[in-house]
């Protein structure tokens, strides 16, 4: 699917990868969820977990940012090449929180972001170093990221379950 270049195609793009997630993890049998992790030392409430924590970052990001501030990314203590040991951590986190907890979590931060490309016009959200925070890319690659990509890339990992 080709990466969007519009607000509609960035709202259109990630519910659809959202949706189709939760659709394929609600088909599964539930054998399937409760295996052990088994691909990148996650099951399918690890991913959901990650997923919503990323959702978390990317909204405490923007929250920074746009009041002017610089948001420690991807977070305090952690660069993108330890991206690895973060996720780490947020595995640690959520490692004991039931999966119904993860879902409703995962749920009310996928509306949050999605507000927040709302809210946004194509300009806002496409134009390279409008805001200082993102640096010299756009709003929407960090959205795009933290959503429709994400998504996708959580899909693949939890088919390879079965």
């Amino acid at each position: 699917m080709a990466r969007p270049k519009t607000k509609e195609d960035l709202i259109a793009q990630s519910e659809q990868n959202y949706l189709k997630l939760l659709a394929y993890i609600d088909h599964m049998p539930d054998v399937f969820k409760e295996l052990p992790p088994k691909y990148l030392n996650r099951n399918v409430r690890d991913v959901l977990a990650h997923l919503h924590h990323w959702h978390i970052m990317m909204l405490d990001w923007y929250d920074i940012g746009m009041l002017g501030g610089k948001p420690d990314m991807p977070a305090k203590g952690y660069n993108w090449r330890t991206v690895p040991d973060l996720n780490i951590v947020i595995w640690e986190k959520y490692k004991n929180t039931a999966m119904a907890e993860v879902v409703s979590l995962l749920e009310s931060s996928y509306m949050k972001v999605q507000a927040i490309i709302e809210s946004h016009t194509d300009e806002e959200l496409y134009t390279k170093k409008k805001y200082k925070w993102t640096g010299s890319t756009s709003l929407a690659a960090y959205l795009i990221s933290a959503t429709s990509s994400h998504y996708d890339w959580a899909l693949k990992l939890i088919k390879k379950v079965q």
